[in-house]
């Protein structure tokens, strides 16, 4: 292929994956679905025309990477730390914290237990990405919710995301070669390190850009926070709180700079920095969502679906999750819990965590068929009770408008009665003496 061949294919992709967008808003289909699905189609054309095949793992790692970064930071942005959403948001973390614990440790036993090789640890390493909840495909799916389940969805996808990155990350350290008892200890010594660092340079970063009056200075801020990812990593610290600090606290500025603070804080300026730079984090991601998904799409080996251990242990899983979810939204919540208790959709961060087990922790044995029926399976299961749920909110708001017609009909003729009352002249009473 020539370069203006890739150029080509490259734009009708972008522009495939917004009408995709266009059609989820209308359908509840997720757009994840028919990215893959367009990679599967490009994977036949390839073979088709003969195309030599090429070793896509380097393009996934580096969009894996960005990828990671501009979700963690979205979801940064959008979580709003208010007084009155305290609870809800307590509520949020909790869930979405006992759900990934509990999901993880069973589908860890449940690979264990049909996959031959793996050992405790591996297989958590495994079973972590399936069970993380995919803000991506959650947030845009559940705008016409209610708001307190809206927001409920909104806070569970991005608490389960962010703890996930950080529980996967745990995980690997403490399976790494080397790696001694006090390897705990270690983690959450990086990880204060990591804090200490990251509240550091976000303040200093909101201090300089804030001041900065070049029109260019987005993109460079987000290079800045790329670098400094890269460079924690390569010192093995938790990188990604360093995104999630900074993403937090530009987004509550008011709230993290109180007192004498408040005199260096410019809030004009950072509001329209905070705008800017909301803007240019979905747009990337949407570039970098877009383009990971067909590439993904064109790695799928349709073959692995009809294994029957691919089906059995995916099952399974499906089955554990669903469970778990509906006896936790019981505890919490009794008995409204539809359709949030079926939004359980895993997407990207599923893939890109799964990209990024080290090799010497890989299990050749596991088939990756099992996370494509997954992320499908979960996909649909949302889809299906997006939709139920969007039939019963139209049945109910028919039921309300009929209720307010007769109620306003009862009222206008009540109304016409008393006018009409009042026209008519009073009776004269009765006299008891005879005229003459």
């Amino acid at each position: 292929m020539t370069v203006y061949e890739f150029v080509i294919a490259g734009s009708v992709i972008v522009i495939l994956s917004y009408f995709y967008n266009l059609i989820a808003k209308r359908s509840n289909i997720p757009s994840v679905l028919m990215l893959i699905a367009t990679g599967m189609v490009i994977k036949q054309a390839m073979i088709y025309f003969g195309v030599v095949r090429v070793n896509w793992f380097p393009v996934l790692e580096l969009l894996g990477i960005v990828g990671l970064i501009m979700i963690v930071l979205e979801a940064a942005l959008d979580l709003k730390l208010e007084r009155k959403k305290m609870p809800l948001i307590g509520k949020s973390a909790l869930i979405a914290f006992l759900g990934l614990l509990i999901a993880s440790a069973v589908a860890a036993f449940i690979i264990m237990l049909i996959i031959p090789g793996f050992t405790w640890m591996q297989a958590m390493i495994y079973a972590v990405p399936l069970s993380i909840l995919s803000s991506a495909i959650i947030i845009p799916s559940v705008s016409y919710l209610p708001e307190h389940k809206k927001e409920l969805s909104i806070y569970e996808s991005t608490f389960s995301d962010i703890m996930g990155i950080m529980l996967f990350y745990f995980l690997i350290s403490l399976a790494e070669p080397g790696s001694s008892s006090d390897a705990v200890g270690s983690f959450f010594l990086s990880l204060l390190l990591t804090i200490v660092i990251s509240v550091i340079a976000t303040y200093g970063l909101i201090y300089i850009f804030q001041n900065i009056k070049t029109q260019v200075k987005t993109y460079l801020l987000i290079a800045i926070l790329i670098l400094l990812y890269a460079i924690g990593k390569q010192f093995h610290l938790s990188s990604l709180i360093i995104i999630l600090i900074f993403g937090l606290v530009i987004s509550n500025s008011k709230l993290f700079f109180p007192g004498f603070l408040k005199k260096t804080l410019k809030q004009e300026d950072v509001s329209l920095l905070l705008k800017d730079l909301h803007v240019v984090t979905v747009e990337s991601a949407f570039i970098v969502r877009t383009f990971f998904f067909v590439i993904f799409g064109v790695t799928i080996v349709l073959s692995s679906l009809l294994s029957i251990k691919v089906i059995l242990v995916s099952v399974l899983i499906l089955a554990s999750i669903y469970a778990i979810r509906f006896a936790m939204f019981q505890l919490f919540f009794g008995r409204d819990i539809f359709p949030e208790v079926y939004i359980a959709p895993r997407g990207l961060i599923t893939v890109l965590l799964f990209f990024a087990i080290p090799k010497e922790m890989q299990n050749p044995e596991f088939d990756n068929g099992i996370l494509l029926f997954v992320i499908i399976a979960t996909s649909l299961v949302m889809t299906w009770a997006m939709i139920k749920a969007s039939g019963k909110d139209v049945d109910e708001e028919v039921l309300e408008m009929l209720e307010r017609d007769q109620e306003g009909q009862a009222a206008s003729a009540g109304s016409n009665s008393s006018e009409s009352g009042d026209d008519v002249p009073p009776t004269q009473p009765e006299s008891d003496t005879p005229h003459n």
